[in-house]
């Protein structure tokens, strides 16, 4: 059965729409009290391989339920104002979160280039998950 639409077009489709940071722009966001790194990835990465210092882990198949002030699942970190700085392990489920926010009306959102897996590659700090989830 031949898709209408595969990935790569939905990928691609999406990444036209929406801001992509390079690691060094992302690095340069570490710090910036105005900025939340939102890990997308499911919770078995997170343990596996770590995540970006300070990143709050909204899991992909929960992410637009927790961004909706609306929604019984709200998660106030994710409606603070603060930029929203999207990451996965490699820029994909990123790309496509990115987009569906933005649709949904959610201001200043971005994603990394290459996703955690580059971000790890260029040896960026990387800490292990936190043992409790955050508190929202």
């Amino acid at each position: 059965m031949a898709l209408k639409l595969g990935y790569k077009d939905l990928i691609a489709d999406a990444m036209s729409k929406i801001d992509t940071l390079n690691l060094e722009q992302a690095k340069a966001l570490l710090d910036d009290p105005e900025t939340l790194f939102v890990d997308i990835r499911d919770v078995r990465e997170l343990e596996r391989e770590g995540m970006i210092p300070n990143a709050f882990h909204a899991p992909r198949g929960m992410l637009e339920f927790w961004v909706d002030p609306d929604s019984p699942y709200y998660k106030a970190p994710l409606g603070s104002g603060k930029r929203l700085v999207l990451y996965c392990g490699s820029a994909w489920r990123s790309a496509l979160a990115a987009e569906v926010l933005g649709r949904m009306g959610v201001p200043n959102v971005c994603h990394v280039e290459g996703g955690f897996t580059a971000w790890k590659k260029a040896e960026l700090p990387i800490v292990e998950k936190p043992a409790k989830p955050h508190a929202a």
